[in-house]
């Protein structure tokens, strides 16, 4: 038998800017990834797909925080001194822990958004200040990063829990990084591919990548996009291919 977490990055609403179909998406992932005001979301926003996670009763709740990059929906890369990212952790950790205390859910992840992510995938140094900084705010959470490469690599050297990162609708370098958004072929469009990708992914430990190589990957968690033309479809293919070979989609 097979387990395998889903998860999806929400609450990227902004005030009247309405972005993704989160109250749909929620019920049907185990661990939503939440934005925490720096690349998108805002106060209200917060609060109400907190209450959203809430009242669904079995997701759970992860820490999404990024760069200072609303315009730019935190994909842009920022150049920051170690000393401020960690500073910046802090602050939308803490930010999106206290709606979590005033809805009585606990916080149980962590996953970097956009540009801050992608920027560990070279970027060491940042890595480990992350992890340590997840570490330093609360140790009992769980640090996500994309499989096998430096953001997990530097939780387990921190002492944290790690989850590996896979993603349904991302092409793959041949270094298990994903695929630049610029290039051509980064999103993977096709809902059948996507959902042969991800089964293959969970269950041999395998994936393509764009140049036709296959490479090896560790699949404890699914990210599929909220926000696209065929999110919805997309997570629920992905449930029923999962169902249907007997992988159990479990909050990690």
């Amino acid at each position: 038998m097979y387990t395998v977490d889903l998860n999806a990055d929400l609450g990227e609403s902004y005030g009247n800017y309405s972005i993704g179909n989160d109250e749909e998406i929620i019920p049907l992932i185990s661990s939503a990834n939440v934005a925490c005001g720096f690349h998108a979301a805002d106060p209200s926003v917060m609060l109400e797909t907190i209450r959203m996670i809430r009242e669904s009763g079995s997701t759970g709740v992860g820490a999404h925080p990024g760069f200072p990059d609303l315009m730019g929906f935190g994909r842009r890369y920022m150049d920051m001194s170690m000393e401020d990212v960690r500073s910046m952790m802090f602050y939308q950790l803490g930010a999106l822990d206290g709606f979590c205390r005033v809805e009585g859910i606990g916080m149980n992840h962590v996953k970097p958004h956009g540009a801050l992510y992608n920027a560990t995938f070279k970027d060491e140094e940042l890595a480990r200040t992350i992890a340590e900084a997840v570490k330093d705010y609360n140790p009992e959470l769980k640090l996500m990063g994309l499989s096998n490469q430096n953001l997990v690599r530097a939780g387990e050297a921190a002492g944290l829990e790690v989850r590996h990162e896979v993603f349904a609708d991302r092409a793959y370098e041949d270094d298990g990084t994903l695929v630049s958004r610029k290039k051509e072929g980064a999103m993977i469009t096709d809902t059948k591919e996507a959902v042969g990708r991800v089964v293959r992914m969970v269950k041999e430990g395998r994936v393509e990548s764009i140049n036709g190589r296959d490479i090896d990957i560790q699949a404890d968690s699914i990210c599929v996009h909220g926000d696209g033309p065929k999110a919805l479809e997309f997570v629920r293919e992905i449930r029923s291919a999962l169902g249907k070979e007997d992988i159990t989609i479990q909050t990690m």
